[in-house]
């Protein structure tokens, strides 16, 4: 019996050991393909093949369009220093429900209070209803967005650094632009807030116009369904004075521009190249690359004042302190804040420019900005004739220009050729001036420099496509990536449960579809790998989700907070579905039923020895002999 069991036993392990290879072989041969691996190193910033592949889609689906798309045209409204915001008039829903957003380059999602709110504050107008109207629909659950409690609908989350935050749904609904607007309603996707705390709780107005780079961005939106161009334009009024203009869509460059490149590669945000400050005409003494840190330098039209550098903000206080100093110092409107104010320059804006220096913003291509003293400055609020700088040290590296420094000033985001424009102007009365392709320009307010040349990017050709960022056929089973971390904190753990908190949140997917899957440390350097799965019960990543992660990653989108040290994305890894082959699924079926059909026997086979062996079994009555042979004598 022992035998038997042994030589079955025997059996079944070599034909496991058959099976596990035969299944090796075909798992090898379906990882022939070798995944895609692309080193996370930042771009030239002129190096035209590093293009985000949307804006590649978006070129070749806007060379298609006649040039006569309309735009949509809308007024701003609020001061810029009152409010520390500008925003426009949105109408959502059918009928209409209007709402003051916030124009905000710097956002990527729009929304608005819904009226099933559990932490809203309140604001300039009712909360949207979306029972009240007859177009809106919910964003179903699906594989390409975060999903609430039920899984029924998606969410949205948004934080800010000034730690304020918005959450909802989102939804789709008819946007409408109001009656100044070329543009017809459309329907787009936007964040139905249900939570909203800090500044966002506070503030007046009703929520925020993402005008970000971002797939739920209104531009982003407007220019994927084709009606508009890929470009829009801000002007906001000068010192003094309320609101301005904006356009949604191209218009056309005017003669006296000045452009600055933009790189979409560098920074999720709108950049320009600053090389230099000049203020009365002399150049900052400053490193090379002082505005260039980070992100380089933002606009920001969320943001109110402009914050540099240390060292640069102490430079250019300096230098304006220096020509200025006749005038009396003042303390600041606010005591909490150490503001350099001054007095003694007069009531009249337009007089300010003779008392306070010119200053000159060099961009690499050799062109200048020039900012008037209202670029600069702002006025003191409980002393008459007083002014304060509205420059400020960045505790980072990244320089932001907010709403301050382009007041009166036009700048059009020029997305489809990777620049921005700035040209000064009567932004108050743009808006009943301002004329669309092939019109005359508006008129500006200083006299243009001779030097107003400048090399336009050439458009992206089809052949310069990126070939290496997932083809239409490419399913992507899981992404992984690996980040270099130099941090003084002990506590590794904890920060890198934060961290996977954060990533998710960069990359907009759950947290579940973030793992961690290998550390490596030497001394207070890390090299962390990360890997971003499926969501359960998928099996791939769809390439919608895929693409904006890998471009979220390739373009260096996961911003960090500075307390997790210093950081460096290394490279990413795409690994596609595993999928077999025609012959090896018939092969894997017919291996798995010969397995099954072979477990099946030897059970069968067992079970008749046992049956055998207990039938050929003898058994003895009670009080039999026994026979001598099996009496063993008694050791005494």
């Amino acid at each position: 019996m022992a035998r038997t069991w042994l030589h079955l036993t025997s059996s079944f392990l070599i034909v496991c050991c058959v099976i596990g290879f035969l299944i090796s072989t075909v798992v090898a041969e379906n990882h022939q393909r070798p995944p895609t691996v692309l080193p996370l190193s930042l771009s030239s910033r002129n190096h035209s093949l590093h293009r985000h592949v949307d804006n590649l889609r978006r070129r070749l689906f806007q060379s298609k369009l006649s040039g006569s798309t309309p735009n949509a045209r809308l007024r701003l409204y609020d001061d810029l220093l009152s409010n520390g915001y500008h925003t426009a008039r949105l109408r959502i829903g059918s009928p209409p429900q209007e709402f003051a957003l916030i124009v905000d380059t710097g956002s990527t999602v729009t929304y608005v209070p819904c009226s099933s709110c559990s932490h809203c504050g309140n604001h300039q107008d009712s909360r949207f209803q979306p029972e009240m109207s007859s177009t809106y629909q919910p964003v179903k659950c699906n594989p390409s967005c975060n999903c609430d409690d039920e899984q029924k609908q998606c969410t949205y989350h948004r934080r800010y650094a000034e730690m304020s935050s918005s959450s909802g749904v989102l939804g789709e609904d008819l946007v409408s632009f109001g009656n100044e607007s070329e543009l017809m309603p459309q329907r787009a996707v936007f964040g139905c807030e249900n939570v909203e705390t800090g500044d966002l709780y506070n503030q007046r107005a009703d929520g925020i116009m993402g005008l970000g780079r971002g797939r739920l961005s209104i531009m982003d939106q407007l220019v994927d369904k084709g009606v508009i161009g890929d470009s829009f334009s801000l002007c906001y009024g000068g010192m003094d004075v309320d609101g301005g203009a904006m356009v949604l869509g191209k218009i056309a460059p005017p003669p006296d521009m000045v452009f600055s490149h933009s790189d979409p590669f560098r920074s999720p945000y709108y950049n320009i190249e600053m090389k230099e400050i000049h203020v009365a005409g002399k150049r900052l003494e400053l490193p090379d690359g002082a505005f260039d840190g980070r992100h380089g330098t933002v606009l920001d039209s969320g943001t109110t004042y402009a914050y540099f550098r240390r060292d640069a903000f102490a430079a250019f206080r300096d230098a304006i302190l220096s020509a200025v100093h006749f005038l009396k110092r003042i303390p600041g409107p606010d005591p909490n804040y150490n503001d350099i104010c001054f007095t003694g320059a007069g009531r009249d804006v337009s007089q300010l420019p003779k008392i306070f220096p010119q200053v000159e913003m060099v961009f690499n291509n050799g062109k200048k900005l020039l900012l008037s003293p209202e670029n600069y400055l702002f006025r003191h609020s409980k002393a008459s004739g007083a002014y304060c700088l509205g420059i400020f040290p960045n505790s980072e590296s990244t320089t932001l220009l907010g709403g301050i420094v382009v007041r009166n000033t036009l700048v059009t985001y020029d997305r489809s050729n990777d620049r921005i424009g700035f040209l000064k102007t009567n932004c108050s009365e743009l808006r009943r001036r301002v004329q669309f392709s092939g019109a005359p320009a508006p008129t500006p307010l200083v006299s243009p420099s001779k030097d107003t040349k400048m090399e336009i990017p050439s458009v992206l050709s089809p052949s310069g496509s990126p070939s290496n960022v997932l083809p239409g056929s490419f399913h992507v089973g899981f992404i992984t990536f690996d980040m270099s971390i130099s941090t003084t904190d002990s506590n590794l753990k904890s920060i890198l449960k934060e961290l996977t908190e954060l990533i998710s949140e960069e990359l907009e997917v759950d947290n579940s579809q973030i793992r961690l899957l290998n550390v490596t440390s030497q001394e207070k350097d890390y090299l962390v790998r990360w890997g971003i799965f499926p969501a359960e019960p998928a099996n791939y990543i769809s390439n919608t989700i895929a693409r904006s992660i890998i471009l979220r990653l390739r373009d260096h989108r996961i911003q960090l907070p500075e307390r997790f040290g210093n950081y460096k994305l290394m490279e990413w890894n795409a690994e596609p579905q595993r999928k077999l082959t025609s012959w090896q699924h018939r092969f894997l079926i017919m291996l798995v039923g010969s397995v099954t059909t072979l477990i099946l026997s030897l059970s069968a086979i067992g079970i008749w020895l046992v049956h055998r062996q207990r039938q050929q079994t003898a058994y003895e009555p009670v009080g039999a002999s026994i026979p001598e042979r099996y009496l063993q004598p008694l050791q005494s």
